[in-house]
């Protein structure tokens, strides 16, 4: 979905999450949208976006404090890590799936489908 350019009212379902240049490449950013009673992780992978919720399955510690390597997000707490793309765990001892969001990038700014 970052391909795709948004009708305008599909981005008033979508929830502006942050500017584009505020999430460094190969990296994560913690971000809190107003009006919601969470914080997400926004990635950036060779230029693309992603989105996830921002707690470990596992630790209930934030993802964002954690290293990024090769598309997988290691968690700062017990060192479990999850697939950015997918959710997927892909280190013990995470065994549940990250939440993930379809992301799309409009005019340098960072949206999401936070449902």
């Amino acid at each position: 979905m970052n391909a795709v350019r948004p009708t305008s009212d599909d981005l008033q379902m979508l929830t502006r999450l942050c500017r584009a240049n505020e999430v460094p490449e190969q990296g994560v950013k913690q971000v809190a949208p107003p009006g919601k009673d969470a914080e997400y992780a926004v990635y950036r992978l060779d230029g693309e976006f992603f989105a996830t919720d921002d707690l470990c399955t596992h630790a209930m510690v934030s993802l964002s404090y954690g290293d990024v390597e090769d598309g997988i997000i290691h968690c700062p707490m017990h060192g479990g890590a999850f697939e950015i793309r997918t959710g997927k765990p892909a280190a013990l001892p995470c065994r549940i799936p990250l939440k993930t969001y379809k992301v799309v990038v409009v005019d340098g700014e960072v949206f999401a489908d936070l449902g």
